[in-house]
């Protein structure tokens, strides 16, 4: 799949912004172009939540299979699942007995390069990196804890400060 360039967007978001601050004064003017000029990452964020948002809601309604949307960079990737990846549960993803069975969707941001490794992993596994993922959450889960180091919670910070 290839990224979808969001520059056109931008630019014509720009565009509008000078058209409709050229009808007032200089000072409206320099304020919209201070403003265009600091508007693409939210202009890129605004637009990749709404495609989002579009992906689930497509989802949602089609049997077929899943529809996301990826961060490949700046830019967002439209990645189509078709169901035969998601029709049974390998051994793998299966819950363990007694554990409910029903799934969950949640959006995950790794950087790049943590991303390419789970990627690497998971294929070294001979698994999709979401059963893969799967199973580093719950391999997690089953570590016992170390009682003798102190846990990490609302309350608790580690490390050191200088001043």
């Amino acid at each position: 799949m290839a990224s979808m360039d969001l520059s056109d967007y931008v630019d014509a978001l720009r565009a509008h912004l000078t058209t409709a601050a050229a009808a007032g004064t200089e000072q409206t003017r320099e304020t919209a172009r201070l403003l265009s000029d600091t508007l693409e990452p939210a202009v890129r964020l605004a637009i990749t939540d709404a495609l989002s948002a579009m992906a689930a809601e497509v989802t949602s309604a089609w049997d077929g299979g899943m529809v996301d949307i990826r961060l490949r960079g700046r830019d967002p990737e439209v990645v189509v699942v078709p169901d035969a990846e998601h029709a049974a549960p390998s051994a793998a993803e299966e819950p363990a007995p007694g554990e409910d069975d029903a799934t969950a969707r949640i959006s995950l941001r790794l950087p790049d390069s943590l991303k390419t490794r789970a990627e690497d992993a998971a294929a070294a596994a001979g698994l999709s990196l979401n059963a893969w993922l799967v199973r580093a959450v719950a391999g997690a889960l089953r570590q016992p804890t170390d009682p003798s180091r102190p846990g990490r919670g609302p309350r608790r910070y580690s490390g050191f400060a200088r001043s």
